[in-house]
């Protein structure tokens, strides 16, 4: 699955650049990235629920919404009820994961729990039960076009084994630094989601560059997605 992420789109052109990369099943983007930042949880500030809102009533594409937030606990819901198909809360900001993730679903969404590139995976193996998407940073979160950190493919080959051996029930997605030259490493290690922002907005076709994206990632995945 390719989710471009609208951070790296044109934002005087949101529902335009959405269109830019919807298509046919198997073609277009699966998901659509959406950042949320508060200027708090990471230094940046870019979209919030009204635009959410509105890019909803532009495209069909499901709306994956990162929430790097403070009090995610108070403001996640608000977009599983808009109609965000997943909504990704940060384990280093939500007070009650557990519960924000039971809420989330019963609000209508998916529910992701995202882990900063230095946050160790350990302590939340049990919360992730509750949860339909784990994202795991490759950046520190705040800012695009940064570069990948390979270090953190430990943790999705991790993950990858719990999800193969049945463990866990999870859609493992990865964020940050992916593009031609990163994507079958972090396919090779059991993604199953990639957002990718400069690579396809960078792109002179942005629809081009998520097919392209796929078939590397398709080429190089030895595992066997579950879609949540």
């Amino acid at each position: 699955m390719i989710a471009p992420s609208m951070l790296a789109a044109d934002f005087a052109r949101l529902a335009d650049e959405a269109a830019a990369v919807a298509g046919s099943p198997g073609e277009g983007a699966d998901w659509l990235h959406i950042d949320v930042m508060d200027a708090h949880f990471v230094p940046n500030l870019t979209f919030g629920l009204p635009v959410v809102e509105a890019l909803l009533k532009a495209t069909s594409v499901p709306l994956d919404c990162h929430l790097m937030i403070d009090d995610p606990d108070r403001w996640a819901v608000g977009y599983a009820e808009a109609g965000a198909y997943n909504v990704t809360v940060h384990a280093e900001a939500a007070r009650d994961p557990v519960g924000l993730a039971k809420d989330l679903r019963a609000a209508g969404a998916r529910a992701g729990l995202s882990v900063k590139p230095g946050t160790p995976l350990e302590p939340y193996l049990e919360t992730l039960r509750h949860y339909d998407t784990l994202l795991v940073m490759s950046v520190e979160p705040g800012f695009g076009g940064q570069s990948f950190m390979p270090e953190v493919l430990d943790k999705v080959r991790s993950v990858r084994r719990m999800v193969d051996t049945g463990h866990l029930r999870l859609l493992v997605e990865i964020d940050g630094g992916i593009n031609a030259d990163t994507i079958e490493a972090a396919a090779e290690a059991g993604v199953d989601c990639f957002v990718a922002g400069s690579a396809v907005y960078g792109a002179s076709d942005p629809a081009r560059a998520v097919r392209a994206l796929r078939e590397r990632a398709r080429g190089a995945s030895p595992h066997r997605s579950w879609t949540a």
